[in-house]
C-alpha cells in the first residue's frame, strides 16, 4: 500500500513537472515573439558610380566587390537596403562605345547594378547628359526602383514624371521591414537633383521646396524618413537643416567621402567610383521614435573577393571595352604613371580653372608634335571623367579621362584671333568650352605665351584639340575664319593622330 502511494506521488509529481515546463515553454516562446518596438536595419550606400571594373591598377572599386559586401550585410541582417545617391549612367568610357549598333550609353551599369541587387536610385545630374531616348531605355532595363522629388520629364511643355515599364518614377518611396518579434516599420525617402544639367526634355523644380513638399506628403505615412539626394553639400546642409527630423541624408554629387552633421542629423557621401560605401547600421524604437545610427565607411578594395554573378557582367563589358582600345593601343593595363598626387579632372575645377590634369593633357599635346609649337589648348568640357586620377594610371585611365579621342591637330594663326580665343576662355568659365592649356599665361590682364606677351600682328603654332576647330564651343575657331592661317591633320601614325596616344606616350616618355 505504501508502495503504491509512492508510486503515485512520483507521477503526480512528473506531471505537475511536465505541465510547468509546458507552460513556461510557452511563456518564454509568448515572449520571444512579442513585438518589442524595437528594428534594426542596414543601408548600404554608393554614389557617383562611372566605372563597373576596379581602378587605379585594380586596387580600388569594383561593383562585384561591392555585390560581396551587400550579400555579407544581407546575411547579417535581411533587412539591408542598397542605395546608389545618382549620377551612374555618365560618363564612362564604356558608354561611348559602339556596340550591337548604338553607343552602350550606361547600358552596362543598369546591367550591372540589376545584378547586384540594387533597391533604389536617385537621378543624379549626370543621368542627363544622356538623350531622352537613350534615358528610357535604361530606365526600362532597370529592376529596381527610382526616385525623385524635384526633376519631371518635359514633353512639349506638358510636364509628367518619368517612369519605367514597371511604374513611375516617385517622388517619394516607401520600405517595409519586419524583424524576428515582430515588430514592423514603414520608412520613407525623399530625393532631389541639383539642376546643373539643363535639358530640353528635363524639367526641374526648386530643390527646397520641393524637399519640403515630398517630406510634408511623406512624414504622416512612415514611421521615419530618410534622405536620398544628389546636391551639394551645402544644399543637403539647408535641407538637413529645414527638415531636422530627418536623421540622415545619404548624398551624392561631391566625389570625396564626408559625414557632416547637422543638429541632431547627418548628411554622408561616399568616394566616387565606389572606392568607398557608406554602411548605415540603424536602429529605431518605435516607442520613443527615436533613430540611431552607426555609420562606418568601409574601402573597397582587393582584399574583397568578388561576387560571381556581378562578376560575369563586369568581366563581359570589360572585354568589349579591352578590344575596342586594343584597336589604337597595344597594352591597354600597362602601368603608365603613379600619381602620388591625385590628377583633376572632376567637372567643377576642370570647366572653371587649370588643373593639372589639365596641364598634363596639354603637354601631351605639345610633346606629340616634339615641342615645335607656341602652346597647347583643349576645351574642359572635352575631359570627362568627373574623377580624380590616382595611383597607378594605365592607359584605360586616359580612356576614361578622353572617351571621344580625337586627333591633336598643329594651327597655325594670327596674334588677334589667339587673343580672342583666350578673351572667350575667361567668358566660358563653369562651361565645356572653358580651356585647359600650355604655356599660356595670364599677367597684368593681358596674355602671354612663353612669357612674352602675345603680338596681335605675329602667326602663331597652336597646338588644337581637334574638337575645338569645330565652332561647337567657340563659334568664331573654325577652318574657315580668316585668321587661321593653316592646319595640319596627322596621319595615323604619327603621336598627335589620337589625343589619347599622345599622353599615353608623353608618360611612357618620362620613365
Amino acid at each position: 500500500m505504501f508502495k503504491e502511494s509512492q508510486n503515485f506521488k512520483s507521477y503526480l509529481k512528473m506531471k505537475f513537472t511536465k505541465a510547468l515546463f509546458f507552460c513556461v515553454s510557452i511563456a518564454a516562446l509568448f515572449s520571444c515573439n512579442q513585438d518589442d518596438g524595437k528594428i534594426d536595419f542596414t543601408f548600404l550606400q554608393l554614389n557617383d558610380v562611372y566605372e563597373i571594373a576596379p581602378i587605379q591598377g585594380g586596387e580600388y572599386g569594383g561593383m562585384a566587390r561591392v555585390a560581396t559586401v551587400h550579400e555579407q550585410l544581407l546575411k547579417e541582417n535581411s533587412n539591408t537596403f542598397m542605395f546608389v545617391a545618382g549620377d551612374f549612367l555618365n560618363p564612362s568610357l564604356l558608354g561611348t562605345i559602339q556596340y550591337q549598333g548604338e553607343r552602350i550609353r550606361g547600358k552596362q551599369m543598369i546591367e550591372t547594378m540589376n545584378a547586384m541587387g540594387v533597391d533604389l536610385v536617385a537621378f543624379g545630374n549626370h543621368e542627363f547628359d544622356l538623350s531622352a531616348t537613350d534615358l528610357q531605355k535604361r530606365l526600362d532595363e532597370s529592376n529596381f526602383n527610382w526616385i525623385s522629388g524635384n526633376v519631371l520629364q518635359n514633353k512639349d511643355g506638358v510636364l509628367s514624371p518619368f517612369s519605367n515599364k514597371h511604374n513611375k518614377v516617385g517622388d517619394t518611396f516607401i520600405k517595409e521591414f519586419s524583424d524576428a518579434d515582430g515588430t514592423t516599420i514603414k520608412i520613407g525617402f525623399i530625393s532631389v537633383c541639383v539642376p546643373s544639367n539643363p535639358r530640353d526634355y528635363v524639367a526641374y523644380k526648386d530643390v527646397f521646396k520641393e524637399a519640403e513638399r515630398s517630406y510634408a506628403d511623406l512624414k504622416d505615412k512612415v514611421d521615419v524618413v530618410f534622405g536620398l539626394t544628389h546636391v551639394t553639400i551645402a544644399q543637403d546642409l539647408e535641407i538637413a537643416k529645414r527638415l531636422p527630423n530627418i536623421p540622415l541624408i545619404m548624398g551624392g554629387h561631391e566625389h570625396t567621402n564626408m559625414l557632416i552633421p547637422q543638429g541632431d542629423s547627418f548628411v554622408a557621401k561616399a568616394d566616387a567610383n565606389a572606392k568607398t560605401v557608406y554602411v548605415h547600421k540603424i536602429s529605431y524604437d518605435k516607442k520613443t521614435k527615436k533613430t540611431s545610427i552607426q555609420s562606418v565607411l568601409k574601402e573597397i578594395n582587393s582584399d574583397i573577393v568578388e561576387n560571381e554573378q556581378t562578376a560575369v557582367v563586369v568581366n563581359k563589358w570589360q572585354g568589349i571595352l579591352k578590344k575596342k582600345i586594343k584597336e589604337i593601343i597595344d597594352k591597354p593595363e600597362e602601368i603608365i604613371l603613379n600619381a602620388q598626387t591625385p590628377l583633376d579632372g572632376r567637372d567643377k575645377p576642370i570647366r572653371s580653372i587649370q588643373t593639372n590634369l589639365g596641364v598634363l593633357i596639354t603637354k601631351s599635346m605639345s610633346y606629340a608634335f616634339d615641342d615645335a609649337v607656341d602652346c597647347a589648348l583643349v576645351n574642359g568640357g572635352s575631359i570627362r571623367i568627373d574623377d580624380e586620377l590616382e595611383g597607378a594610371i594605365t592607359p584605360v585611365d586616359i580612356f576614361r579621362v578622353l572617351p571621344y579621342g580625337g586627333a591633336v591637330l598643329k594651327v597655325k594663326l594670327k596674334g588677334s584671333l589667339l587673343l580672342k580665343v583666350l578673351d572667350f576662355r575667361e567668358k566660358a568659365k563653369g562651361t565645356g568650352a572653358y580651356l585647359q592649356r600650355y604655356n599660356v599665361q595670364k599677367k597684368n590682364k593681358g596674355w602671354y605665351v612663353q612669357s612674352k606677351p602675345i603680338n596681335p600682328n605675329k602667326i602663331y603654332t597652336v597646338a588644337f584639340s581637334d574638337y575645338l576647330l569645330k565652332g561647337y564651343d567657340i563659334p568664331f575657331l573654325t577652318e574657315e575664319n580668316k585668321e587661321v592661317v593653316s592646319v595640319y591633320k596627322p596621319t595615323g601614325t604619327e603621336k598627335s593622330f589620337d589625343i589619347r596616344n599622345s599622353i599615353i606616350l608623353y608618360l611612357k616618355s618620362l620613365k
